[in-house]
């Protein structure tokens, strides 16, 4: 691991929070796609699995900010725990129910329940900016956590999906809440590295983050990225179909996570100058531009190369997007600011997925390409449109990390 990163974990307890942090994040990729292999397998419905996976996913887009509101004011450990509890009895339903084959009903009541998972990488991220806020090292570990989300979305669908079709169609989401349980509840064990809460009546006003400008500039863009990874998805794998290699779309998948995975980590060793609006408007046209080249694929091998070089923009734009939310978005609601963004993207993925599927109905898998594309010019519009707002920061912020010194030397105060 080059020097920057090591240097991250010099600090007590950051190796333990980000451990747990790496078993709690791992549901986010194995869960959806558990459910649906087990519900395929047991029962043959796809429409119905497609459901529930959409039901956990808009589910978890309306909890997952309330509740990382009220860790926001109550602290980590008083909110994650029972939330967590609340997903797991969830869980523990689900699975016995799809099993016995109990009535569909009780199915999706299960997973809007187990929608009530805590956002655990805003929950890592946060501990991070409260242990290096307003240094260099918090772009270094945005970037870290960046990779780390990558490494679940490559190796999470992989593990689900083979333990579900080798042992038990229930394995695979039995063993994402196990991540899960063990992941929150070690995470929320270490006291010493939690960020202090801020109840309301210490910092006034009880109104969300969302209220913030630049937040809502960066959610609404977050909402056509998801469109493209959702879209992106769907298409991958019904244009691998068409080219008589279905199981090979997890491998071009994977490749395209490990273009955003190996930027992730090239970026973190770089030190930037100048306002970060820039770099990310830059990031989110360079996603935008990088669709383009998928709609001319004419073969698995070269949408590999194309989804890689794709993927180079994710992570840089994601490490950037984290600075801006704690510029824009008041300290006491940092963990609240990342969650909204999140529930951006769990937005956008479901409405990617389903348009990108639509197009394939109607015109085939190339075509299909086509959504995420014109989805990346909506981000870009976005983005444009909304790029003053961007350059007004919110009263009481975190701070960049190319604002440093002074905010430093306040916060020690």
């Amino acid at each position: 691991m080059p020097s920057p990163y090591r240097a991250l974990f010099a600090a007590p307890g950051t190796k333990g929070f980000s451990t747990a942090g790496f078993l709690g994040r791992m549901p986010l990729s194995m869960m959806g796609i558990g459910v649906v292999t087990m519900i395929s397998q047991l029962t043959g419905r796809y429409g119905l699995a497609g459901a529930l996976s959409a039901t956990i996913a808009l589910a978890a887009a309306v909890a997952g900010p309330q509740v990382s509101r009220l860790v926001d004011r109550y602290g980590q450990r008083r909110v994650l725990r029972p939330a967590t509890l609340v997903s797991l009895t969830a869980a523990a339903v689900l699975l016995p129910a799809a099993h016995y084959g109990w009535p569909d009903w009780v199915l999706f009541v299960a997973c809007v329940g187990i929608g009530c998972v805590p956002s655990v990488g805003a929950m890592v991220r946060a501990r991070w900016a409260a242990l290096y806020r307003g240094t260099p090292q918090l772009h270094t570990a945005y970037s870290f956590e960046s990779v780390v989300d990558e490494v679940c979305f490559i190796f999470g669908p992989i593990i689900s999906i083979g333990l579900s079709t080798a042992w038990f169609p229930e394995a695979g989401p039995l063993l994402a809440a196990c991540f899960l349980a063990i992941g929150v509840f070690w995470l929320t064990a270490q006291r010493a590295t939690e960020p202090e809460p801020h109840p309301r009546e210490k910092h006034g006003g009880g109104g969300s983050a969302l209220s913030s400008p630049g937040l809502q500039v960066l959610v609404a863009t977050f909402v056509a990225t998801g469109a493209i990874f959702g879209a992106v998805d769907v298409v991958t794998v019904a244009f691998a179909d068409e080219e008589g290699h279905k199981a090979a779309a997890s491998l071009v998948l994977a490749v395209y996570a490990a273009g955003s995975c190996v930027a992730g980590m090239v970026f973190g060793l770089m030190r930037f100058a100048g306002a970060p609006e820039r770099r990310w408007l830059l990031g989110v046209c360079a996603m935008a531009v990088s669709m383009i080249p998928l709609l001319l694929v004419g073969n698995l091998p070269f949408l590999a190369v194309a989804l890689f070089v794709a993927g180079l923009s994710i992570a840089p734009t994601m490490i950037t997007t984290m600075s801006l939310i704690e510029e824009h978005v008041p300290r006491a609601q940092l963990t609240e600011g990342m969650t909204w963004v999140s529930t951006g993207l769990a937005v956008g993925v479901a409405l990617g997925s389903s348009a990108g599927g639509w197009v394939i109905d109607e015109a085939g898998a190339r075509a299909g390409y086509g959504v995420p594309a014109v989805a990346g010019a909506v981000a870009v519009a976005v983005g444009f449109l909304g790029y003053r707002r961007l350059k007004r920061p919110a009263p009481r912020r975190g701070g960049t990390v190319e604002q440093h010194s002074e905010r430093k030397e306040r916060h020690v105060a």
